[in-house]
């Protein structure tokens, strides 16, 4: 498991900056490789592939737990059998610890 897993969210409500690209890269290691830092290094993404629609729903699901409970929120694109995730930090208009940390917890979703 990764060590950005086991962290909690802290709450970022803006002033400060977002991570530099290398500091992203950086944390990017500790995710699923399937984790991709955008151009911009403004957002992570990840696109995942299921059976059917009941698992694909499952899954978001448990996303949407995790991001209640770190009070963190991706954008999320859902359809029959796929979800692609971005988290960004809309208030810094980048990325900062909170998201790698969501990632983490998302990554250790079950998907069957």
């Amino acid at each position: 498991m990764s060590d950005l897993a086991q962290k909690k969210c802290k709450p970022c409500e803006g002033g400060v900056a977002p991570l530099t690209r290398a500091a992203a890269a950086a944390l990017l290691p500790q995710l699923d490789a399937a984790w991709v830092l955008a151009d911009d290094a403004r957002s992570i993404r990840r696109e995942l592939a299921f059976k059917d629609f009941y698992r694909t729903m499952s899954f978001v699901n448990a996303v949407a737990h995790v991001a209640n409970i770190e009070d963190h929120h991706p954008d999320l694109e859902v359809g029959y059998n796929y979800c692609r995730i971005v988290f960004t930090t809309h208030s810094i208009k980048g990325l900062c610890e909170n998201d790698f940390i969501c990632a983490a917890k998302v990554d250790l979703i079950p998907r069957v």
